[in-house]
């Protein structure tokens, strides 16, 4: 299998298109169609469908961003940085959606070309999901339903809201420790440190990063990001690593809580942690006019602080 850095450039150049035509036609939330890109460097997991899908993959628009749903088959898309940038350093980026469906360019293209800036390799995963109606109504009631039960009621206080039913991850954690295993296999060809590579995950993503973290021993993660995901309590493994985490103080899913936080510092395990004022949920790489829409900057001096920047024959 070879995928070289020509073709992964074209992929990068493929989604920087579609990340253009999404910006240039935002709207309110409304969910609108959005045609089926090409996704040349896609490379299947061979991990195993979806029982009862009731429909083939498709795509749609909200927000002005492309998102995809009702994935059976998953896929690892790497992006690689220029060979004069590169440090070694690898990430696998899964982006959230509810494992409804995936914010795959505001929380995955854009974080992937964003590391390759950086001079670190990334793997944006599209793990399998849960599936939703075939139309696009069927899909906003979904949605509607899903959110409902989670955010607040006017004058509720966020604290009191039960917390949703725990999903079942065997699927999405197949995924993730299929991805991990194909970077392990081609780190010669794509330039990878094994002892370097790292997850980051948005909202699901990031319980699916967290979930690998706690329950996958086939990944050896070097280290983590789990971005405004759940904050609640977790048993923190013996072979935990470095945790950056960011979440905003108006997002549903915080709740006032520091669960997570405090569980890394009690195991005495690295962590850092950034409460914005406000920002929401799911801002990806941010929003101008946003607290959030800095996050990127003090990960990656963080990244830099652990030695994740640096290549290991650098002074």
């Amino acid at each position: 299998m070879h995928h070289t850095l020509l073709k992964l450039t074209k992929a990068a150049a493929l989604a920087s298109v579609f990340a253009f035509a999404a910006s240039a036609f935002a709207d309110d939330g409304t969910i609108l169609p959005f045609e089926v890109p090409a996704e040349p460097n896609a490379i299947p997991l061979g991990t195993g469908g979806v029982k009862d899908q009731p429909a083939s993959e498709s795509w749609f628009r909200q927000w002005g961003e492309p998102m995809v749903r009702n994935v059976s088959t998953a896929t690892l898309t790497p992006y690689l940085p220029d060979p004069a940038k590169a440090n070694g350093t690898a990430v696998i980026v899964a982006p959230g959606g509810g494992y409804r469906w995936l914010s795959i360019n505001n929380e995955g293209w854009k974080i992937a070309k964003a590391l390759n800036e950086r001079g670190v390799a990334a793997f944006v995963l599209k793990y399998r999901l849960i599936p939703t109606p075939p139309t696009l109504e069927g899909l906003k009631e979904s949605m509607t339903s899903m959110f409902s039960a989670m955010t607040p009621k006017p004058g509720e206080p966020a604290a009191q809201k039960p917390r949703p039913p725990a999903w079942d991850l065997s699927k999405q954690l197949t995924d993730a420790e299929a991805a991990y295993a194909l970077i392990v296999k081609n780190a010669k060809e794509w330039g990878i440190d094994t002892d370097r590579i790292g997850m980051m995950g948005f909202s699901a993503g990031a319980g699916l990063t967290m979930h690998c973290t706690l329950k996958s021993e086939k990944m050896k993660l070097a280290f983590i990001a789990p971005i405004y995901g759940g904050m609640g309590a977790v048993e923190v493994p013996k072979n935990a690593p470095p945790m950056f985490t960011a979440i905003a103080a108006d997002d549903f899913l915080f709740k006032g809580e520091f669960g997570v936080v405090k569980s890394w510092f009690e195991a005495g395990k690295p962590v850092e942690f950034h409460l914005y004022q406000d920002g929401g949920h799911g801002f990806g790489m941010g929003y101008p006019g946003h607290p959030t829409y800095y996050w990127f900057e003090p990960f990656t001096h963080w990244l830099d602080h652990n030695g994740f920047l640096k290549a290991k024959d650098a002074k």
